[in-house]
C-alpha cells in the first residue's frame, strides 16, 4: 500500500489513490462506529444497482481506521460545470435526474432520515424550545423511506469517460423523505455563493419530481440547524444568506 498520493483532504480524514483502489484515512479521534457505519453505508448502497465505488474493504493503516473502496477514474460535474459553463443547463439536468434515480431506490437497512435528524437536533447548542420546536416539526413531515444521500452535490458525482455518473461519498446516507435531502442539496449551492445555481437547482428538482418548493421549504430550517452543528466557522456565517434567499422566494407571490 502507497499512500503518498493525496487526492482529498477533509474534516477530521485524509483520502489517498494508490493504483485502482482509494484509501480513506480517518484520524485517529474518529469514532469506529462512524467509519464501520460508513462502510456499511455503502455496500448497502451498492445492492441498489446505483452506480457507486464498491466497497473492497475496512482495515487500520498506523493506528487509524481506514475504509478502502475502488477508484473510479474520471471528472466530477462540479469539475465539468467550471470547465463547460455553456453546458451547465445539461450537467444540472443530468444532477437532477441522477437524484430522482436514488430517490426512486429503497434500501431498508439504512438508518431513518428523522431518527438522524432528531439525534443531530439534541446536539445542538440551541435553546430547548428551539430544539422541541424543530423536533415537532420534523415528526408533522410525512414518514418516506426513499434513499437520501445527505451530501449531495456536483462536487460527490464523478463521470468517466464513457459518461457514466458515480455518486460517491455515502457517509451520511439515510431512508427518508426526498424533499429533506433537496433541501441540503439547495443549501450545499448556497453555502458555495451559487445563489443562481440554488434556484435553478430547487426550479428543476421540483419540476422533474413534481414537487411544491413550498414542501422542500418547509424542511430548511431542520436541515439548517442539522449543516450548523456539523459545518466549519466559514459555512455557518454564510447560512445567513442561505436564508434571505429563502425568505425572498417564499414572499414572492405563488
Amino acid at each position: 500500500m502507497n499512500l503518498d498520493r493525496i487526492i482529498a483532504v477533509r474534516n477530521s480524514k485524509t483520502v489517498y489513490r494508490d493504483g485502482d483502489k482509494v484509501y480513506k484515512v480517518f484520524d485517529k479521534s474518529y469514532s469506529k462506529a462512524d467509519v464501520l457505519n460508513e462502510a456499511l453505508n455503502q455496500a448497502r448502497i451498492e445492492e441498489t444497482g446505483l452506480h457507486i465505488p464498491k466497497i473492497l474493504g475496512v482495515t487500520m493503516t498506523e493506528g487509524k481506521w481506514t475504509i478502502i473502496t475502488e477508484f473510479i477514474e474520471g471528472k466530477t460535474l462540479a469539475q465539468l460545470m467550471a470547465e463547460e459553463p455553456q453546458k451547465r443547463d445539461e450537467y444540472l439536468d443530468l444532477f437532477v435526474s441522477l437524484q430522482l434515480l436514488m430517490h426512486s431506490k429503497t434500501c431498508p437497512g439504512l438508518n431513518q432520515l428523522k431518527d438522524k435528524m432528531n439525534l443531530k437536533i439534541d446536539q445542538t447548542d440551541l435553546l430547548a424550545t428551539v430544539r422541541y420546536d424543530l423536533h415537532m416539526r420534523i415528526e408533522a413531515m410525512p414518514t418516506h423511506n426513499k434513499v437520501c444521500h445527505g451530501d449531495y452535490n456536483p462536487s460527490n458525482i464523478i463521470i468517466t469517460e464513457d459518461g457514466t455518473p458515480y455518486i460517491l461519498d455515502w457517509s451520511h446516507a439515510t431512508q427518508g423523505n426526498s424533499s429533506a435531502d433537496a433541501a441540503m442539496t439547495f443549501l450545499q449551492f448556497c453555502l458555495e455563493q451559487d445563489q443562481k445555481g440554488a434556484k435553478d437547482y430547487l426550479e428543476l428538482f421540483c419540476q422533474k419530481s413534481k414537487t411544491e418548493k413550498q414542501y422542500i421549504y418547509k424542511w430548511m430550517p431542520i436541515v439548517e440547524a442539522v449543516y450548523a452543528l456539523k459545518g466549519n466557522e466559514r459555512e455557518k456565517g454564510l447560512l445567513g444568506s442561505w436564508t434571505e434567499l429563502v425568505d425572498q422566494e417564499t414572499s414572492q407571490p405563488a
